[in-house]
């Protein structure tokens, strides 16, 4: 992406050269190099060094010279002989190292250099997204195989990149092509003329490009103007321009060249009142805008202080006055400790970038993520090789309706230094999401949602990976990092702590699991139903039978130890049926279940005089289905039941 350097320009501390025979040349080579013009240095730096002349800080400059212009073979030749002399150099030069060699395809050669980089820079820095993705070129491959590309037929011998959609029927793009002006400019950092806007005409079906031509003449400058998005109505524009005037106006204090986000207004067929954001800065570089779906938020790409890398894509609201939020940046899912640049927000919340760090095939790759309504964002994924290649690959744009779309890249086989390609997209990519883990924390007898519970959230080792708590409706949630086993521990006072573990699946963007507290301390009073306490559901009767199911005396345990912790409580048992034959056959039938529960107390150890008992057939049920209402089963069961009302304590 070799004119897109102006972007990501710094100034490299200059080192005395060693060879006192060559110090005229390599003097004059220098200062070109300081005033940003590489293609003169590139070529007196070779002639030196092609004369056999060694130099780490030469070898370190010509190698700069053709990584800041994107041509990453020749700066590995260069960086190769670097790393050959076996002296001290900065770490970032084995990032840069690895950065190039993984574009030519070496890449066991650029993962030793990586493994360098982190070691020296305390695996803190870019080389660590490498590191904890070890098996990145699987997810590419995975992604791959969805596209079919092609040159989008409006491309020059010069820099041709990104577009936007214009009024539904057009494409603006960025050009630095040769239109014939006697005055047109070129820049002395890649021999190319100055960028300006163009605009073709797209097919009403295909949206295949012809023509083009230059765009409005309201917002072009002597100096560089590109990157343009449009609201939908046509009537707002926002673009990038640098502010690069005489060599004095747009620089800041070390001379680097500032970029700047402009809007332009269309009033009477006219492109006008062109004015800066306010959130553009003499200090820091501000570009590639990009619109919302809803055009209330503005994407874009800045160094500004407070980053995680050297270029971040933040976002800054639009309010309906007209005016803007503070600039937020997208945080570390998107931003890494490199590059990120030309956002694309699509109207299903989908964001396209591209990025130079995120796990990639070499140079630049398009990535995608999905924008969650809460604003954070699943799993980053690179979109695969038919788009992605070992060069630079940026500025992705898709009609989301019918799948066509376009993207820029410097790859080998183009016209020129950066092409625009079209593409369809057949196959869509599956997103992945960020696992998250929800629940509702309750009461189990009365089902009533608990608040304020204190929730923790275990790994698989058990340490704890989380803390919360459930709100007013006693749902809890955690976001999950990675899939495996977790524990969730829910504490309250006055209840027992419980502890559940959970497996989270590959694939499980949601995993419920909800959490039942028992009373650690249950208070009862005359009257009460003693089995609230225990969650208790009575449920003991099949149909038409009287006798204590087996998984019933786990329940009756627990109402024989009470009584016998209490041993002045006294227990009227009553039992119910369900409305299912008639009324003086269920009268009978639930006389005798309650009978044979007394008499499982009494076998257990209860003293009789502790125990009365009486069955009320169906006149007493708990639901809907009395004679002649057609019920489910489980709703049957649950009028088969067997109560302890306490009499006395």
């Amino acid at each position: 992406m070799k004119n897109i350097a102006i972007l990501y320009l710094t100034i490299l501390n200059l080192f005395a050269v060693s060879i006192y025979a060559q110090k005229g040349k390599i003097a004059s080579a220098d200062k070109k190099y300081d005033n940003y013009a590489y293609i003169d240095a590139i070529k007196t730096y070779e002639r030196v060094a092609n004369k056999g002349y060694e130099s780490p800080d030469m070898y370190q400059k010509i190698g700069n010279a053709y990584f800041f212009n994107s041509e990453l073979d020749q700066a590995a030749k260069w960086y190769e002989k670097l790393f050959a002399l076996k002296t001290t150099v900065d770490p970032e030069y084995y990032y840069r190292y690895a950065y190039c060699l993984r574009s030519i395809g070496q890449d066991d050669k650029a993962n030793e250099m990586l493994s360098i980089y982190n070691q020296k820079t305390g695996y803190t820095g870019k080389g660590e997204y490498y590191s904890k993705q070890v098996n990145y070129l699987d997810k590419i491959k995975a992604n791959s195989g969805r596209y079919k590309i092609k040159d989008a037929g409006i491309n020059t011998k010069y820099s041709d990149y990104g577009s936007s959609f214009y009024n539904n029927d057009k494409l603006v793009f960025t050009s630095s092509r040769d239109t014939g002006s006697l005055g047109q400019r070129k820049h002395t950092w890649t021999d190319q003329y100055f960028t300006n806007l163009y605009e073709t005409n797209l097919t009403a079906d295909s949206l295949t490009p012809v023509k083009a031509v230059k765009f409005a003449r309201g917002v072009k400058s002597r100096f560089h103007e590109a990157s343009a998005v449009f609201s939908k109505d046509g009537k707002t524009m926002y673009f990038t321009r640098n502010d690069y005037l005489e060599g004095k106006k747009g620089k800041n204090e070390d001379k680097i060249t500032l970029l700047k986000i402009y809007k332009a207004s269309f009033i009477n067929n006219d492109w006008t009142n062109v004015m800066e954001l306010p959130f553009d800065s003499n200090n820091y570089k501000t570009g590639h805008p990009s619109l919302s779906p809803d055009e209330k938020t503005l994407y874009f790409v800045s160094d500004m202080p407070g980053g995680f890398g050297e270029s971040d894509i933040y976002k800054v609201s639009i309010n309906s006055d007209g005016s803007y939020g503070k600039p937020v940046n997208l945080g570390n899912v998107i931003n890494t400790p490199g590059k990120e640049t030309f956002p694309f927000v699509t109207d299903e919340n989908e964001i396209y970038f591209a990025s130079d760090t995120h796990p990639g095939i070499g140079g630049l790759d398009i990535f995608v993520s999905k924008i969650n309504p809460d604003g954070t964002f699943d799993e980053v994924q690179n979109v695969g090789t038919d788009v992605n290649s070992p060069q630079d690959d940026f500025a992705y744009l898709i009609n989301t309706k019918n799948r066509i779309g376009f993207f820029s890249s410097n790859r080998t086989g183009g016209k020129g230094y950066d092409d625009i390609y079209q593409f369809l997209e057949t196959k869509r990519i599956k997103t992945k999401c960020k696992p998250e883990l929800n629940g509702v924390i309750t009461e189990s007898t009365s089902n009533q949602m608990i608040s304020n519970a204190k929730i923790t959230l275990y790994d698989g080792q058990h340490k704890v990976v989380n803390t919360t708590e459930s709100d007013q409706n006693g749902q809890y949630s955690f976001p999950v990092g990675d899939k495996g086993t977790y524990s969730v521990r829910a504490e309250k006072q006055d209840y027992a702590t419980i502890e559940k573990t959970v497996t989270i699946k590959e694939d499980d963007c949601k995993t419920q699991l909800d959490l039942a507290f028992e009373k650690a301390l249950c208070k009862v009073e005359v009257g009460d139903n003693l089995g609230k306490c225990f969650g208790i559901k009575w449920i003991y009767f099949d149909l038409d039978k009287s006798d204590i199911r087996p998984e019933a005396t786990l329940d009756l345990a627990k109402i024989l130890d009470v009584m016998g912790q209490n041993p002045n409580m006294k227990i009227d048992v009553r039992s119910h049926t369900d409305s299912r034959a008639s009324f003086h056959y269920n009268e009978s039938l639930s006389d005798r279940r309650a009978k044979s529960t007394i008499d499982w107390l009494i076998k257990n150890g209860i003293n009789p005089n502790r125990l009365t008992g009486k069955g009320y057939g169906e006149t007493q049920l708990v639901n809907k289905c009395s004679d002649d209402v057609i019920c489910t089963e489980k709703e049957h069961q649950e009028n088969r039941r067997s109560e302890f009302i306490i009499k006395a304590l």
